[in-house]
């Protein structure tokens, strides 16, 4: 089932860049920033069984709003959920708490390969709509922890998009916060006036956010050092930098 807004303004720039929107803050920047590059945005969210589909998919819909994109597709895509293996889409297995994740070993909300996913239907979209980009929000602390969030993997990516587009087709995967830390992309939002009260990054609950998972973790610990207070409503508000 995929559900999509097309162009309707021909005078938009035809510089054009599909934002991987999952909903989140990371992939929110993302859009702002490929936006002040001068980009006219393709928004694509999958929801793939994970717990808090429906929050996301509404913020991503808020996101292209916001962003007057010229084009929104919303994907559902069942088989990650039916392939398992992830506390993201397996009610069977709890969601760590961020204190009890190790550091040293993949989390339990890997998704297995996803981003390899996202991608190819991020190209598949951007292709189709003559788009020269394609940005994701992973960053620093993702690929500690994710396979598929490292900068070897983004790059072999873009081996396989060279590889497997039409020859006349010129498609970038951007991942602009890949160095970066969850810290300073809050802070690069900040500046860019990031609707982040419209953003939801708990791996457990739709409303309000846990507070304790690893994503609220991170996401809390963000804003607290930028001394910026998150606009989301959570169950906890731990202060992570005490």
């Amino acid at each position: 089932m995929t559900q999509q807004n097309t162009p309707t303004d021909p005078e938009k720039s035809t510089r054009g860049a599909v934002v991987l929107a999952s909903g989140g803050m990371d992939s929110a920047t993302a859009a702002y920033e490929a936006r002040e590059q001068g980009y006219n945005l393709y928004l694509l969210h999958t929801s793939y069984g994970q717990r808090t589909e429906d929050r996301e998919l509404e913020c991503a819909r808020r996101l292209a709003d916001e962003i007057d994109a010229a084009g929104f597709l919303a994907v559902e895509t069942s088989h990650l959920e039916r392939i398992g293996a992830s506390s993201l889409t397996d009610d069977d297995i709890d969601v760590e708490d961020a204190v009890d994740a190790p550091d040293d070993e993949i989390p339990d909300t890997y998704v297995p390969f996803r981003n390899a996913n996202l991608l190819s239907m991020a190209v598949s979209y951007a292709e189709a709509n003559d788009c020269t980009a394609v940005f994701i929000g992973a960053h620093s602390e993702d690929f500690s922890g994710y396979p598929d969030c490292r900068p070897a993997f983004f790059e072999a990516f873009q081996s396989v998009v060279e590889t497997g587009t039409k020859p006349e087709t010129d498609i970038s995967i951007e991942a602009p916060f890949v160095e970066w830390s969850k810290t300073e992309i809050a802070e690069r939002g900040v500046e860019l006036d990031v609707p982040y009260e419209d953003t939801w990054s708990c791996y457990r609950e739709n409303a309000p956010a846990c507070g304790t998972c690893d994503a609220c973790k991170f996401r809390l610990e963000a804003f607290q050092r930028i001394g910026v207070r998150d606009p989301i409503e959570y169950e906890q508000r731990p202060g992570y930098t005490d």
